[in-house]
């Protein structure tokens, strides 16, 4: 199939070329309008019992969500003040009817909880008319510019403007990413390829996979919602791993080069091995990926499929726009030069790596003591891991915003300073057996209230509105809404016995949170399950062998094990938070360590298999395990800790991102990619494949058989005409 492949690109390479421009201009322009199509939110599970409370409440009783909430201060004035009422009032007033529902306020209500102890501030809360998130965002804006009250200070928060803020957050967090990681890029690539063009490749690959994920994207929102958040796996896996890909495959299209082969013989060896690499570790990140649309969560499905998209744009760039562009380059991949100047500046870039050398030294050290290593590292990994053995899940609140944000500060003054939220932490639907208003069912109805006021945790219940048979209960907690304790009370909560006839949907904020745990629990041993068999098939079919799958899991488990640790240390124990720059919850966002999971599952994988697919050409060639094991790490060591140290330039840009679950998400892969780059394939690996010698490549019979029909490889001919290759 490669070597098909191989033959296509170089004859028909000018046309790829062309075609490949016209690409990159339509999804430069129809791609990015992706953006303008995405949908706000996407954390609640549609089949959950709070997400049915909500729907029953809004069609029944309408919404009742703060959507946008006010604040109001003086430094002079108290809300006793005609001219405080006044400007208040006025303002209120004047809002567009088209955009706003109801309006609520100290001055409309006389409740006591609109001021604030010092009664120089108030707050009023604005309900808009849009169906969905965003439409009510667009609201907003329109709706924000007539809240200046005349002579007051204001401030605005709500749910509305959360989302907004968040979003906004999100995008220039990817600009910012992309001003400070491109240049650090474009200069790292330029000291390990040594000269500008051979630097350009991995750039000019990555914005074809940026480029074509948008566009992937943007024709899965013609069919299905997809999260605002999905933009920044795209970028940083499109961008992350078209640089992979790029430096896997102009390296060895180079070291083809320089034994001497032509460029059509070169071309064609390189996509026999390096391309087989690139479509097998493609496959591999896309199938963990995948995982992630099992999960009902639009946030968790828009981020899986917007990864495959990247994933799979990247590595098709990557066995034709690049092939094609190194068969019209040929030798010229190493114009522009700069390997001179990187000679005085890293004496150490010497040799072309196929002769002993510091990798090769490194694998011969491990495997002449495998046990040491092996049982030392699988030790530091365990001990790493640990503290995610006490890792505690929550929600997302307005914490993950940087401190000052407006909406942040707004609703931290009203946790300070009016004694707490606005929205109740849980709402129940109470459908009666009959009227609301029917005395009987007022009895029943008050029975079930006062149980619930009895629940530890529990600090009010009222019932906040009725409209035929339903009611709503608003319920505030005790303690933080997405704390253990919140989830505790929920739990209890939707243990009272309903009353008799009744149908009871229990949801709001901290039911929320209860039910995407148990989703998650619900999903996740099937996800792992899935991914797991996936990748042992396809790694099977890659190399032939049932251990080398096995190994290959387990080590990404172990490696996984310590990156979650560290988050644990990191954002739930608050460590590090003053230098990150982010406010610890006492809690790890529940979907957050999923993200995690998928992604660094499928690039630990990504470097497994280059570095086994090299030693298994070498084995094949030598039938030595040993020789195997050290020439393959010393042909691939450099370039898997190239490409690491450049995917933690593109992934760690996202660690300054503003939005805390953001911000996990890039340090996580940062620990991940080190431990797996470093400890992992150049220790844990060879020491492992010593301890298990000719072991590595068993398989039974059957199995054997299977691969010998099926499996992904290609054999390498001997030398053939050029012409006969190109087919001309």
């Amino acid at each position: 199939m490669f070597d098909h492949l191989a033959r296509a690109m170089y004859r028909w390479r000018r046309l790829v070329l062309i075609l490949a421009v016209g690409f990159l201009a339509f999804a430069g322009v129809w791609g990015t309008g992706a953006f303008g199509a995405l949908s706000d939110g996407g954390f609640e599970d549609p089949g959950s019992e709070s997400f049915r409370a909500s729907t029953e409440l809004s069609e029944a009783l309408g919404r009742a969500d703060a959507d946008v909430i006010v604040l109001y201060s003086s430094d002079t004035l108290t809300v006793d003040d005609p001219a405080y009422a006044d400007a208040v009032t006025s303002t209120l007033e004047a809002l567009p009817g088209e955009e706003v529902a109801s309006v609520a306020s100290f001055f409309s209500t006389d409740a006591p909880q609109f001021v604030s102890d010092d009664r120089r501030s108030t707050y009023a809360v604005v309900q808009l008319t849009g169906a969905d998130e965003e439409l009510r965002g667009d609201q907003l804006s329109a709706v924000e510019s007539a809240l200046d009250a005349p002579g007051l200070t204001e401030q605005v928060g709500g749910l509305a403007a959360v989302n907004r803020d968040i979003n906004e957050q999100v995008s220039a967090d990817i600009a910012r990413a992309e001003a400070l990681s491109l240049p650090i890029l474009f200069v790292l690539l330029i000291i390990i390829f040594g000269g500008l063009v051979a630097a350009s490749m991995p750039l000019i690959v990555g914005g074809f996979a940026v480029l074509g994920a948008f566009t992937a994207i943007r024709l899965m929102t013609m069919v299905t919602d997809v999260s605002v958040f999905a933009i920044n796996i795209v970028i940083f896996l499109g961008l992350g791993l078209a640089i992979d890909y790029a430096l896997f495959v102009v390296s060895r299209f180079r070291e083809e080069l320089r034994v001497g082969r032509d460029v059509p013989a070169a071309l064609r060896r390189t996509l026999q091995t390096a391309g087989r690499t690139v479509a097998v570790s493609g496959v591999t990140v896309a199938i963990a990926l995948a995982g992630l649309t099992l999960f009902p969560q639009n946030f968790l499905r828009s981020m899986g499929l917007g990864g495959i998209a990247a994933v799979l744009v990247a590595m098709i760039a990557a066995l034709t726009v690049l092939p094609a562009l190194l068969a019209v380059l040929g030798h010229r991949i190493d114009a522009l030069s700069v390997r001179p100047l990187l000679r005085r500046l890293a004496p150490w870039r010497r040799g072309d790596g196929s002769g002993p050398g510091a990798w090769y030294r490194i694998a011969r050290s491990v495997m002449r003591r495998p046990v040491l290593y092996a049982a030392g590292i699988v030790v530091v990994l365990l001990l790493l891991g640990t503290p995610f053995l006490r890792a505690s899940f929550g929600g997302i609140d307005v914490r993950v915003l940087p401190e000052g944000t407006p909406s942040r500060v707004v609703s931290e003054a009203l946790e300070d300073d009016f004694g707490g939220s606005v929205d109740p932490a849980a709402q129940v639907a109470v459908t009666m057996d009959g009227p609301v208003d029917d005395p009987q069912q007022q009895v029943a109805l008050t029975s079930y209230v006062d149980q619930i006021r009895e629940i530890t945790g529990i600090e009010s219940a009222e019932v906040t509105g009725a409209a035929g048979d339903t009611a709503r209960l608003s319920v505030f907690l005790t303690d933080d809404p997405i704390s253990a304790a919140a989830q505790l009370a929920v739990t209890d909560l939707r243990a009272v016995p309903a009353p008799a006839g009744a149908q009871v949907f229990v949801g709001g904020e901290s039911a929320e949170l209860v039910d995407l745990l148990d989703t998650i629990g619900a999903t996740l041993p099937w996800m792992a399950l899935i991914v797991a068999v996936a990748t042992f098939v396809l790694l099977f079919l890659a190399f032939g062998s049932v251990v080398l799958p096995i190994k290959a899991i387990v080590m990404n488990i172990l490696s996984l094990g310590a990156t979650f640790g560290a988050l644990v240390l990191i954002f739930q124990d608050g460590n590090l938070s003053g230098l990150l720059g982010f406010t610890s919850t006492g809690t790890i966002e529940a979907t957050q360590p999923i993200l995690v999971l998928a992604i660094a599952f499928g690039l630990s994988m990504d470097y497994e298999v280059f570095l086994l697919s090299r030693v298994r050409e070498q084995y094949d060639l030598t039938g030595d395990n040993t020789e195997a094991v050290a020439t393959g790490l010393q042909r691939t060591g450099g370039i898997i800790t190239s490409a690491a140290l450049l995917l933690v330039v593109v992934i760690g840009a996202f660690a300054t991102s503003g939005i805390t679950f953001i911000k996990l998400i890039g340090v996580a892969m940062v620990i991940a990619i080190i431990v797996d780059a470093t400890i992992v394939r150049a220790l844990l690996v060879p020491a492992t494949m010593r301890l298990l010698g000719r072991a590595n490549w068993w398989a039974p019979g059957p199995l054997r058989r299977v691969y010998e029909r099926f499996g992904i490889r290609e054999e390498v001919p001997a030398p053939v005409d050029n012409r006969k290759l190109v087919g001309v």
